[in-house]
């Protein structure tokens, strides 16, 4: 294949993963319609079908998949090698996609990259709030955070944020009608704001710690939510206890908005550790978003 058609194989890629024209095309910054015509002309010089398109989704053909799993990761390799490249001239410059969460980001995120973006303008952030708990290779981001150590196998892990504590939270107008709960068991005659994870869609079960005893309550209630300060600005209104890290409550808890309640059985837990492939050559922009974001602790 002629060398000024690689673009076409790494749209192919791109909308082969993704398996949407409207997310491939906005990754690309090309417009629908050029990128399904990039296609069509691609599957017509090789003289394969190498999608299949309906109305409301894409899929790969047989022959398509086989593209995808040979040239996937050989144009991922070619990628990687220039983001190398561009390094040589000693510039930081390039993308940088970290899938995350609006929490993490307001808590520590956000707070230690700002200055990083001032100093190094080439540097592209993207900060992907995700609760999906997202693949980052399949998904092509370069890092993602979670709470706590525990990543798979082939990762790099760095702690990037302090301690978090969670907090068991409701409003005055809530306690005026229900009692206080003495114990986490004492939740299941609650009006609890739930949290649903979107990657396999369970329940948040809340957690809890006293003397070295762990417990695990399911709660139940008439609010579900996909993120968390809705959970809490729920909560403040009255409508049942939430379940949310402590820092993101302590100003209603000040102003007497919310009531923290089990205090005893909510402990400080592992902050927020950021994990990358190990076997990835990582760009200096990268390198410099990872120092950036490294939590020190004092002694």
């Amino acid at each position: 294949m002629a060398r000024e058609n690689l673009n076409d194989l790494m749209a192919f890629i791109v909308v082969a993963r993704e398996k949407s024209f409207t997310k491939a095309a906005a990754l690309l910054g090309v417009s629908q319609s050029a990128l399904s015509h990039t296609m069509r002309t691609l599957e017509s010089r090789l003289g394969m079908k190498l999608l299949t398109r309906t109305t409301r989704s894409i899929s790969l053909t047989d022959i398509g998949q086989s593209m995808l799993d040979d040239l996937g990761p050989s144009i991922d390799g070619i990628q990687e090698r220039l983001k190398s490249l561009k390094d040589l001239n000693g510039k930081a410059a390039g993308t940088v996609r970290i899938s995350t969460s609006d929490y993490a980001i307001g808590s520590v995120i956000w707070t230690k990259l700002e200055p990083l973006l001032k100093e190094y303008p080439d540097i592209t952030l993207e900060l992907i709030d995700d609760y999906a708990l997202t693949d980052i290779v399949s998904g092509r981001f370069d890092a993602g955070t979670r709470l706590g150590e525990q990543i798979s196998n082939g990762m790099i892990s760095v702690r990037i944020g302090p301690d978090v504590r969670f907090a068991v939270v409701g409003s005055p107008d809530y306690f005026s009608r229900h009692s206080i709960p003495m114990h986490p068991n004492d939740l299941v005659d609650h009006n609890c704001i739930n949290l649903r994870f979107p990657t396999h869609g369970n329940l948040y079960v809340w957690e809890f710690e006293k003397a070295g005893k762990s417990l695990n309550v399911k709660v139940s209630g008439q609010l579900v939510f996909s993120r968390i300060y809705q959970n809490l600005q729920a909560a403040v209104e009255g409508y049942g206890l939430a379940h949310v890290p402590r820092d993101i409550a302590e100003k209603q808890i000040a102003r007497g908005e919310l009531v923290s309640v089990l205090e005893d059985w909510c402990p400080f837990w592992d902050g927020y550790y950021i994990y990358y492939p190990e076997n990835r050559n990582h760009s200096k922009a990268f390198q410099l978003v990872i120092d950036a974001l490294r939590h020190y602790q004092h002694p």
